[in-house]
């Protein structure tokens, strides 16, 4: 997933990702709007399986995060 962060402050699997090439409103599209292509890219990326446990451990709730969306993730989250 593409974050607004400095390379002081990225997670370390960030270096390996391939949304650090792309830009944010690729993993944040609008409502309504296919996620395929961010998935694809995801699917492709050797940082996914870490971007995933990223997301999950800091309650991301928006855009494509390790190849999931919002909806996916949140099946993934213990129910309380």
């Amino acid at each position: 997933m593409s974050m607004n962060t400095t390379a002081t402050t990225a997670p370390a699997w960030y270096d390996l990702a391939l949304c650090a090439q792309t830009g944010p409103a690729f993993f944040f599209p609008e409502p309504g709007s296919s996620l395929r292509d961010a998935k694809r890219l995801c699917g492709a990326c050797e940082g996914r399986a870490a971007c995933l446990e990223y997301a999950l451990a800091n309650d991301e709730r928006f855009g494509v995060w390790g190849g999931l969306s919002e909806t996916e993730r949140q099946a993934l989250r213990p129910r309380r």
